[in-house]
């Protein structure tokens, strides 16, 4: 994935809240709009965003949708600041 789409997922607030609220462990997509005063359809162009950028994963069951952080996308965006640092 492109480092020019996971910092776009990243410089928004809402985003930046949902993967804090995954970090905790897998939600449902009505557990995650539970959390915030905004529309289901917001929210869900919210995970469409996160989902494109790789920083979460769907996993489908019945007619309920979960999501869980994909750290390892997070490990390659801390690689590259820190190669910015100088700390290779």
């Amino acid at each position: 994935m492109s480092l020019n789409q996971t910092m776009k997922a990243l410089s928004d607030p809402t985003r930046r809240a949902i993967l804090n609220y995954l970090k905790e462990g897998t939600l449902s997509a009505g557990e995650i709009a539970d959390k915030f005063d905004m529309t289901a359809a917001t929210i869900s162009h919210h995970l469409s965003i996160l989902k494109k950028a790789d920083l979460i994963t769907e996993k489908r069951e019945k007619n309920f949708k979960y999501y869980s952080l994909n750290a390892s996308v997070l490990e390659e965006v801390f690689l590259w600041i820190s190669a910015l640092k100088g700390d290779e």
